[in-house]
């Protein structure tokens, strides 16, 4: 072996290996239980960071794990490539607005830069080691995708779920679409909080004029608002009913500043007093509550904000401004006209876009909705039924359920993405849903197949596309081949695992849900497996969006190495957000540097083993199961049961622990094994006999190359989800021959076989006088191969005899002249 790992060099081979066998394609002809891993397809939108390595390398970690404790896994990967974040990355590209060029050629350009992108993700998931099955790759935008995303549009459709209606909507401005509830985020700003003089209209009495006691003014009442642009769309006052001065008020009206109209105060019990005046202003639309209070009271609508966010033309003063623009210009006329009476800088929580960041605004608009509102107790039934790892993250989604406030708005004002299949009559104006045949389909290309119901076979076709989630919600079904040739529906759903990041629960789990219940009545997957996000040392968390990651995982792969950068993001605890600096992958480096350092002794001592190894296999002497046997027969000693055993027992506990998907459990078990039970004890105590045969006796270092032939393999094993690259180079360059599997990655973990804890207590009683050894040379400056005239070993009567077995083995060790074990 050379003297330093080339993981450059090596991880390339292996690599070539794994494609050249063909060791992860799935086999839908085992016999294996079988694991299916839905893999939500990244975004493309741009270049990759360490974020989207920390989550699906997690996820890859247990596809190997699987497959290494005897499941077929079924690991294929995808591309999530259509809709507005794919719009938005070729607009950056291109330096061009959408509507600014031929759709046609907007969507040829969709398709040019997606293939580009996809092609140079695959290259960076193949580095870092991914075992999925690329012959099951598969793209959100691609014609099989399309057809199942509108064939799920069709059935919610005909069951009544699907609905199309003129409503107030959620609108980004600068994307120029409508969005759902579950793509509005929060955000901190600072705004100013305005309290505004509302001129009462008219006064009956002395008391009616001292209704708003804080105003100090006979003559109008004191409101207070953020959005004074939307003045013009005021259309009434509302007031608690509790507040003293409803009694008053209710009834009368006020005229509205500035534009100086008449509109009526009501009463609502989801008026907070205690927000500035007490008296807030509803105007469509501010708010959600704004929609709610229309609805309830049968308000009129004031339109004030177009779908380009500029203020309605024809509003007096502002029209046709910014909304910016349009609020400085409105604050300036009313103070000028000394309507202001206090205004006060706040941070305040506003509604965001979260792909682009924009204010959101509410506008009327006609619509395509799922009903998600009437279903909630389902919803909150299907999510007990699944398996949330860490358990926690289920409340996540049980809020989510419980707040929902609107339905599921799956329309988007774009150009690139699967298209609403549905026309429009125009003669009754009925929408028609395209033929199941049909599909996939463009309406802007082609007719439907069958006249409409009122016997008219002139359309209008519908120009919307689908939101980005109403199809990658469809990922299970995806997989499957839902509805079409070589459907395994039935085989592959539920599947086994989704895995996420925890900010998407409100819209790829919730959807996933959604779409699953209503199309086949069940969970669309059993375990759900929440990742965190990797954050920049300020407490921000990594995203292209606010260019705050240092390198390029290509870059921190080609400097570090991709076994380093795994071997990092399995340590930290499931669910839970991280830091990430490049310097912290000094320690992966240390561990890679310190297995093949040991591997390299290991081969060293196993040279000349292969007839004896070979004997001992054909006769099962090497099972773990058959270890009192070699006892009797003195085939090994103590020492070495004891290490096999602690193997064993670190093969369980790392087994349990991925099991629950902690990958940073099981690794933090493993590494404990390898560096301490292994590495600073065993390898010490057994190097002597191992280098001296003639001394020990042949039998000795027989013993201890069983052993150590066993343990270095479990370690392999152990490590090889984690560390791929370099346990598969070293099992090539050494095990192959002997345990006659192509590949570490297809033999098995020992996950059968028993412990025997007497074994253990020795051991941990051994590395006690071991490590007070080491402890009283080190606090006396002595060399650790310094002798010392006695070693007293704390044992009990069912150990002694193993401690007496293993005596030469610790003076060896501990350079003790003499060794006295005390029974205690």
């Amino acid at each position: 072996m050379k003297k330093h790992y080339c993981a450059q060099t090596s991880e390339k081979e292996m690599q070539e290996l794994w494609s050249d066998t063909g060791i992860n394609k799935f086999n839908p002809d085992s016999t294996k239980p079988l694991y299916s891993i839905d893999t939500p397809p990244p975004t493309v939108s741009g270049s990759l960071h360490i974020r989207h390595i920390f989550s699906y390398s997690q996820a890859e970690i247990i596809a190997r794990f699987r497959r290494m404790t005897g499941f077929n896994v079924f690991y294929p990967f995808g591309f999530d490539d259509n809709g507005l974040p794919t719009e938005r990355l070729v607009e950056k590209v291109l330096g061009i607005k959408a509507h600014e060029m031929p759709r046609s050629e907007f969507i040829t350009s969709c398709m040019e830069t997606t293939k580009s992108y996809e092609d140079e993700f695959k290259a960076l998931w193949s580095s870092l080691g991914f075992s999925c099955d690329w012959e099951m790759q598969y793209e959100t935008i691609s014609p099989e995708s399309q057809r199942i995303s509108q064939t799920s549009f069709i059935e919610l459709y005909n069951k009544g779920k699907a609905y199309t209606k003129d409503s107030p909507v959620l609108w980004c401005t600068e994307c120029g679409t409508s969005i759902a509830q579950a793509e509005l985020e929060t955000a901190e700003k600072e705004t100013h909080f305005y309290t505004l003089k509302f001129m009462l209209t008219q006064i009956d009495s002395e008391s009616d004029a001292q209704v708003d006691s804080d105003a100090n003014s006979e003559s109008y009442l004191e409101v207070a608002t953020t959005r004074p642009e939307l003045l013009y769309g005021c259309v009434c006052l509302f007031i608690h009913p509790d507040d003293p001065r409803a009694t008053k008020l209710k009834g009368k009206s006020v005229n509205v500043p500035i534009y100086n109209y008449e509109i009526p105060i009501l009463t609502d019990d989801t008026v907070d007093p205690q927000k500035g005046s007490g008296i807030v202003m509803c105007a469509t639309y501010g708010d959600a509550t704004d929609v709610e209070w229309v609805e309830k009271h049968n308000l009129p609508y004031r339109r004030t904000i177009t779908a380009d966010g500029h203020i309605e033309p024809t509003i007096p003063h502002i029209g046709g401004m910014t909304i910016r623009k349009g609020r400085q210009q409105i604050v300036n006329l009313l103070g000028q006209n000394q309507l202001i009476t206090k205004d006060e800088a706040i941070n305040h929580m506003i509604g965001i876009h979260e792909r682009c960041g924009t204010p959101t605004e509410i506008i009327p608009s006609k619509q395509w909705y799922i009903d998600i509102l009437t279903d909630k107790e389902k919803y909150l039934e299907a999510g007990g039924k699944i398996n949330w790892y860490p358990t926690y993250m289920k409340h996540r989604y049980v809020n989510w359920v419980e707040n929902l406030k609107w339905d599921w708005c799956i329309s988007r004002q774009r150009y690139f993405g699967v298209p609403i299949p549905v026309w429009y009559c125009t003669k009754c104006g009925l929408p028609k849903a395209a033929d199941i045949k049909q599909l996939p389909v463009n309406p802007l290309e082609t007719t439907p197949i069958t006249a409409c119901t009122c016997g008219s076979h002139d359309f209008t076709p519908e120009t919307g596309v689908l939101d980005t989630w109403a199809t990658s919600s469809m990922s299970p079904q995806i997989n499957a081949h839902w509805k079409g040739e070589g459907d395994i529906s039935e085989q592959l759903l539920p599947m086994s695992m989704h895995t996420q990041a925890h900010e998407i629960i409100r819209t790829w789990a919730f959807y996933s849900i959604v779409k699953s219940l209503y199309h086949t009545g069940e969970i669309p997957w059993k375990d759900l497996m929440i990742c965190g996000f990797v954050l920049a040392k300020k407490g921000e968390k990594i995203s292209k969006s606010k260019n705050n990651a240092a390198q390029s995982p290509s870059q921190l792969i080609e400097a570090h190495s991709a076994d380093a950068l795994r071997y990092w993001v399995a340590g930290a605890k499931l669910g839970t957000d991280t830091f990430f600096d490049a310097e912290e992958l000094a320690i992966s480096k240390r561990l890679i540097n310190k297995l093949w350092n040991a591997s390299k002794f290991c081969f060293m001592q196993l040279e000349g083993f292969k007839p004896e190894l070979e004997e001992l296999i054909n006769s099962g002497g090497s099972s773990f199961a058959s270890q009192e046997l070699d006892r009797q027969n003195d085939t090994l000693l103590p020492l070495d049961c004891w290490i096999l055993n602690a193997l064993q027992r670190t093969t369980n506990e790392a087994t349990s622990a991925l099991n629950q998907y902690e990958l940073g459990l099981a690794r933090h078990a493993i590494d404990h094994f390898f560096w301490d039970d292994f590495c600073d004890n065993y390898l010490e105590l057994a190097k002597e006999r191992l280098y001296q045969p003639e001394k020990h006796g042949l039998k000795a270092q027989r013993s201890g190359r069983i052993a150590l032939y066993q343990l270095l393999l479990g370690i392999l094993k152990l490590y090889a989800p984690y560390m791929p690259h370099i346990t598969e180079y070293l099992y090539q360059y050494f095990y192959k021959d002997f345990e006659k599997s192509i590949s570490l990655h297809q033999l098995q973990w020992d996950q059968t076989k028993e412990i025997d804890t007497l074994y253990l207590t020795f051991g941990e009683q051994i590395k006690t006088a071991i490590t007070d050894a080491r402890r009283y040379k080190s606090a006396n400056n002595l060399s650790m191969k310094t002798e010392i005239p006695s070693l007293t070993i704390s044992a009990t009567l069912e150990t002694k005899p193993l401690i007496e077995e293993s005596i030469s083995d610790i003076i060896a060790c501990t350079h003790a002249n003499h060794c006295k074990i005390n029974i205690g």
